[in-house]
């Protein structure tokens, strides 16, 4: 395998790596949100808890192949601005875990996924000034985020004693 090729497969796997990482760090948070889920008052639209695994599972490796097209493109010094974001909203997609899941924090969880949504629309927009693939394969995250944001508003009011 010539080197350049072994090169950006090492980097695919870093870049998985990472986005993997930062979902472990959420996950750690979410260790018992099933049952706090289950406990939870939910919209009618809420989905069943079972889908937010395999659903964050496929974004993630979307977000990470993007990261990796945007690399691959332009190396990590060319894309600068638009990897920084890419690794700001990955710790803020794993931080909402910890104020809503961990911490029970409502309020928090809400402001704070309105951030990642502006941060990986941010990331979207950059991403596909670079290469247009790249921010197509973050537009499934974002779409989620926002779904997630009225999820996070409508259970947060509705669950005043448990996410104060």
């Amino acid at each position: 395998m010539a080197s350049s090729t072994r090169r950006e497969w090492m980097g695919l796997g870093g870049w998985l790596l990472v986005a993997f990482a930062a979902a472990a760090i959420g996950g750690r948070a979410s260790v018992n949100a099933a049952a706090f889920y289950a406990r939870l008052v939910r919209p009618a639209w809420a989905p069943p808890g079972w889908l937010f695994g395999p659903v964050w599972t496929v974004l993630y490796l979307m977000m990470a192949i993007a990261a990796w097209l945007v690399w691959r493109e332009r190396g990590r010094a060319g894309a600068r601005t638009a990897l920084s974001l890419w690794v700001v909203q990955l710790a803020a997609n794993a931080l909402w875990s910890w104020l809503f899941f961990a911490w029970r924090l409502g309020a928090l969880a809400l402001g704070e996924v309105v951030l990642l949504w502006v941060l990986v629309a941010l990331t979207l927009v950059a991403f596909w000034r670079i290469r247009p693939l790249a921010g197509m394969l973050l537009l499934p995250y974002l779409l989620w985020v926002g779904f997630a944001t009225a999820l996070t508003f409508s259970v947060w009011r509705l669950n005043p004693g448990l996410l104060g």
